[in-house]
């Protein structure tokens, strides 16, 4: 089924859409309807984090029950994934220049969602974050013709720039004038999702070089936007934006 979107002036078909050979990759194993589910989700053992511009709307596992929403103002929040018992937004002010980006957290125990960090003069707008216990990678995303400017960054503690990384023209020319909007550490590789297609881009850190290395691109059935690791599943946790689901997928 082909699916139409508009976004910033642009018409989007998203019809599983990417002209790369895909690799066997994730299926779904699940699914619930959320009107919240326009940006990522988030697991862990016991809820389910949906989101959206504004808000990250706590759902029970086990009933699919929304519990709660963030308090707190926000106006547009991006990937997500939980550290800690907290659930850590990429927040920028796109379409809007210039750029604001910076992460949001949001703290179940309060649900408040407040501003974890804020990036000064940020190289594009913001749109996944993970930590890998050591370093903060945070991409920050450009569009149209300038989609090829999108950037990976490495932060040390303090959020200290320590590297940089362009994404690769396979992966840019595949983005339909978009850009990624999530990303995940899968072991030593990145898992990097699609604006509005159903592909997974594994990406490689490079020992040496500006550019991130391409590995494979892997089918999966989220139409694009946030992903997040579930740890009840081992597997993967997104969104259909289009059908409004939050979608639970393994390999």
């Amino acid at each position: 089924m082909i699916r139409f979107m508009l976004l910033a002036g642009l018409v989007l078909v998203a019809d599983g859409g990417s002209k790369l050979p895909l690799q066997p990759g994730y299926k779904t194993t699940g699914s619930f309807s959320s009107e919240h589910a326009t940006q990522a989700a988030a697991a862990d053992i016991n809820a389910v984090y949906v989101v959206s511009n504004f808000v990250v709307a706590v759902y029970d596992r086990k009933t699919e029950k929304l519990t709660k929403t963030s308090v707190g103002k926000a106006e547009h929040l991006n990937s997500a994934f939980v550290l800690d018992g907290k659930v850590y937004c990429a927040h920028s002010n796109y379409p809007k220049k210039p750029d604001t980006s910076e992460i949001r957290v949001y703290d179940p125990a309060t649900n408040q969602l407040t501003v974890f960090h804020d990036f000064k003069d940020p190289p594009g707008s913001l749109v996944w974050n993970v930590h890998d216990g050591k370093h903060w990678w945070c991409c920050f995303a450009h569009y149209k013709a300038d989609n090829a400017k999108t950037i990976l960054i490495r932060y040390a503690d303090g959020f200290k720039e320590e590297q940089r990384w362009t994404f690769p023209k396979v992966v840019v020319d595949d983005w339909d004038a978009m850009s990624a909007s999530g990303g995940i550490w899968d072991g030593e590789t990145l898992l990097v999702s699609h604006h509005h297609y159903q592909v997974l881009y594994r990406l490689r850190v490079p020992k040496d070089g500006k550019e991130l290395e391409f590995v494979e691109a892997l089918a999966c059935p989220f139409p694009g936007q946030g992903i997040a690791a579930d740890p009840k599943t081992a597997g993967l946790v997104g969104i259909d934006r289009g059908a409004r689901k939050v979608v639970f997928a393994t390999k």
